[in-house]
């Protein structure tokens, strides 16, 4: 079945629901659904020529369409299980936000779901494997080009909540969950590495903190990264963390080189001058990798013995491994929309192949078990001490 024939549907208008539908749309694929609040469902769909508009967010009455083979979910996170559930239920295919949820007891919901024979496939939106650059560093590792790996060491710092008067639904735990800058940008850098490792963090060593105790918020909701008078603002009590620091220890790989690997992660959504700072190196016996998402073309190859090298993808060194995830040539950057682009086509190349093809994509499992570290990573800072997921 090509591509262009399967419809989806997108639950939610925020900042991330666009991004899901351009991908989409540079894939070919038919949008065919938007659900959310009234007014913004209509107003994006006629943005985007959306033909179905289903308002005040009834999705119910969304799943119920013929005309929708997968379901994006990217509305807030308290929903992603019940809607996730619901479009099983209904025989939709699903790409959900990340996190799957906001508690494991919820996630294991949505894995019990998935593990029937017949069930439709299913996703969760940690987007990072689909660099290239990812997928590079994959190969690499797994071939041994690098060794036994050692450790791994990394951060991921943004600044968009820098201010007391910076607000999102997502500083609010009973909106988000209990873990904000780790569970929301921290399980992505935590993913990718996993991914790139090909083995999942087993136990935890975390301390987080708030340094914002109190901010100010608008009085009803806003888009992501609004600009809002401070004198229109109210102060509430933060009950989620601005920064964390957090040590990983990984399981066995299947290929052998990255076992039992030790790893380091600085978060914060509170460092100034930093956007979107997703970095990480990998070390091993006969060399390194490293990679910043804010320059993701590129791969810092490093040697001892040799002179370092900078790999740019595609060009030599950098394109069979990638072969199918990226467009361009060389030198024509490619970089966040892309990565969703390379995933939903990932995803929908499964769901047309009958599930045939790699499933490259995080599952469910993926997801239940980022919200199995989340809460490792709560109880570790709580009790300073390493903790098992």
């Amino acid at each position: 079945m090509p591509l262009h024939q399967l419809r989806a549907g997108i639950i939610g208008t925020g900042f991330i629901g666009p991004v899901h539908i351009e991908a989409l749309k540079r894939l070919g694929v038919q949008v065919t659904a938007i659900c959310g609040s009234t007014k913004s469902a209509h107003a994006m769909a006629e943005q985007w020529g959306i033909p179905e508009v289903y308002g005040d967010y009834d999705v119910e009455a969304m799943y119920a369409s013929p005309n929708i083979d997968v379901v994006h979910i990217t509305s807030p996170n308290k929903v992603h299980v019940d809607q996730s559930l619901m479009a099983l239920k209904a025989g939709k295919h699903v790409i959900c936000e990340k996190p799957l949820g906001m508690t494991t007891d919820e996630t294991a919901k949505v894995v019990a779901a998935v593990k029937k024979k017949s069930s439709p496939v299913f996703a969760v939106n940690y987007m990072c494997r689909f660099f290239p650059a990812i997928l590079q560093m994959r190969a690499m590792v797994q071939r041994g080009d690098l060794g036994q790996i050692i450790h791994v060491q990394g951060h991921f710092f943004q600044d968009w909540l820098l201010h007391e008067t910076d607000y999102n639904w997502r500083v609010m735990a009973a909106e988000g969950g209990k873990l904000r800058a780790v569970g929301d940008i921290g399980t992505h850098w935590i993913d990718a590495v996993s991914f790139v490792l090909g083995a999942r963090a087993e136990s935890v060593f975390a301390h987080i903190e708030t340094f914002h105790k109190t901010r100010l918020r608008p009085k009803g909701e806003v888009q992501t990264f609004a600009k809002i008078d401070p004198k229109k603002m109210v102060p509430y009590k933060v009950d989620t963390e601005d920064f964390g620091s957090v040590l990983l220890k990984f399981g066995k790989s299947k290929h052998g080189y990255a076992n039992g690997v030790h790893a380091s992660a600085a978060i914060s959504q509170v460092a100034a001058g930093w956007k979107c700072s997703l970095y990480f190196g990998i070390y091993g016996t006969k060399g390194s990798v490293q990679w910043e998402l804010q320059q993701p073309n590129e791969i810092t190859y490093g040697r001892r013995d040799e002179p370092n090298m900078i790999l740019q993808r595609n060009t030599a060194g950098f394109t069979e491994d990638v072969k199918g995830f990226t467009d361009y040539p060389g030198g024509h950057p490619e970089g966040f929309s892309d990565a969703h682009k390379m995933h939903y086509r990932a995803v929908y190349e499964h769901i047309a192949s009958g599930k045939k093809s790699p499933a490259l994509f995080a599952t469910a499992e993926d997801g239940h078990h980022e919200v199995k570290l989340c809460e490792a990573v709560l109880k570790s800072s709580k009790a300073k001490s390493w903790i098992k997921v």
